[in-house]
């Protein structure tokens, strides 16, 4: 059985997907989202075998048509793959049996897959952040705090984040007034509450602002709707990202999706094999999953090829000593960093705005962990809830006035992406891929992640919060 949770967001974002069929997977299992009825190939000749061997091996009463070979649009070319339909969505999502035997054999001639899911890359993860935004009051300072140092247009360093776009009034709060980009198209449903997800590019900006003040900050709204998007249009989007303003030298990602294998996302290759051949560091978080199954693109990083072009972070809890409850990790994890109870700025500082939480807390942590961690706390009701159709619990509402504190492995990204900046600006490196090997060079702390130490990253001016040890449930 998925997660609750992950049943409860995928339902969100079927709602806001309407007319693609999504699907779980593997099996149900919860470890990622798919297009139901639709496999991915590479343009050209691997594209006709799949797609000849799915006609070959479908009847007249299965339903494929030449309609049903379906490019990814102008950008084709460019992301190099074909989005093709090999079955009907309401009656299952793979190709006959034979047809996908036929297929599996042709791979192992190649020596390399033929097809792939066409997946759902989301704000990490669990299809969503570690938790949901908790307000904090005005006066409060941010969490990293904002480092000293001053602005110089000659050297600062470009970082794009590539997320929700910034809300509109983001340059109240005095670390964003220089940032620039796409703003959020839609801020609040029609009663006016903030809707799921907004607030999230700004927030991380914030970071990399208060954690790196020599920096050009733009954020690309590239996953304003409900945070996702299908891979086969992932990949276009990210060339849109760095096309309008050029490779940056650090780009900020906070997402990414499972797969359930170890070779990547094939609607990504064109975009990561560009990206590899420019000077751009992509940092790239881990995904909060608390599993150990390879989290794309982050884990891009392990794969040969790609140790200097891409950097994976993993989340630390509150007090920085052992990893967050939710974050993923594993060998292909390179860094981990603070990613719990962070404090950034959510909306800008004019009218309160009002939020409904989405999820319920849990009596103990839905991971297994034994310390107060955000499965559990601030208690609240969320409305996507199995337990609140139970109950009849009302969902509670908080208000936004600037400042919010929310965890998730999106939010140890910035801090690392910052710290790779910062120490650009402090060394006067230009390269960015040479500032991370250095960085990762002078590491002298750890923490604590499944028995094992790894290498910690923490910026002087974040605090850490301190944490109870709770007793699990029999």
């Amino acid at each position: 059985m998925a997660p609750q949770r992950f049943h409860e967001q995928f339902d969100h974002i079927q709602r806001q997907m309407p007319g693609i069929p999504l699907a779980m997977g593997p099996e149900d299992a919860g470890e990622f989202l798919y297009e139901r009825g639709v496999v991915l190939a590479r343009d050209g000749e691997e594209a006709r075998l799949v797609e000849d061997t799915v006609r070959t091996h479908f009847t007249e009463t299965q339903g494929l048509v030449p309609d049903h070979v379906r490019r990814t649009g102008p950008q084709a070319n460019r992301t190099g793959v074909t989005r093709i339909r090999v079955g009907d969505p309401a009656q299952g999502d793979d190709v006959v049996p034979h047809a996908l035997r036929a297929l599996r054999e042709a791979e192992g001639r190649q020596g390399r897959s033929l097809l792939s899911r066409n997946h759902v890359v989301h704000i990490a993860v669990n299809a969503c952040p570690g938790d949901e935004p908790v307000p904090v009051p005005r006066g409060e300072s941010p969490n990293p705090a904002a480092a000293e140092g001053t602005y110089d247009p000659d050297t600062a360093v470009g970082v794009l984040v590539i997320d929700t776009g910034l809300v509109r009034d983001h340059a109240s709060y005095p670390l964003l007034a220089r940032a620039t980009g796409d703003l959020q198209a839609v801020e609040t449903d029609a009663d006016g509450v903030l809707r799921q997800y907004v607030g999230h590019g700004t927030f991380i900006a914030g970071i990399v602002a208060a954690v790196a003040p020599n920096t050009d900050i733009t954020v690309r709204g590239t996953l304003n709707d409900a945070g996702a998007v299908l891979e086969s249009e992932f990949g276009a989007k990210l060339f849109e990202a760095v096309d309008r303003g050029g490779w940056p030298d650090i780009i900020s990602l906070s997402a990414g999706t499972s797969t359930g294998g170890t070779g990547g996302l094939l609607g990504l290759d064109a975009f990561m094999r560009e990206l590899r051949a420019q000077r751009t560091l992509l940092v790239a978080a881990a995904g909060n999953n608390a599993a150990e199954s390879p989290f794309w693109p982050a884990a891009y990083g392990s794969l040969p090829g790609y140790e200097d072009s891409v950097l994976s972070v993993g989340a630390l809890r509150g007090d920085g000593e052992s990893a967050a409850c939710f974050s993923n990790h594993g060998p292909w994890v390179a860094v981990h960093a603070p990613g719990e109870r962070l404090t950034s700025a959510l909306t800008g500082f004019g009218a309160p705005v009002p939020y409904i939480y989405q999820h319920s807390t849990y009596d103990a942590c839905r991971f297994g962990f034994d310390y107060a961690c955000t499965c559990q706390y601030p208690r609240h009701t969320g409305v996507l809830s199995e337990a609140r159709e139970s109950t009849a619990a009302k969902p509670d509402q908080v208000m936004f006035d600037g400042l919010a504190q929310w965890s998730g492995t999106s939010f140890a990204t910035p801090v690392v992406a910052a710290m790779v900046a910062a120490h650009m600006t402090a060394h006067q490196e230009r390269d960015p891929r040479a500032a991370r090997s250095q960085l990762l060079r002078s590491v002298t702390e750890s923490a604590e992640v499944r028995g094992e130490r790894v290498p910690a990253l923490r910026p002087p001016t974040w605090r850490a919060v301190p944490v109870a040890i709770t007793a699990q449930p029999a």
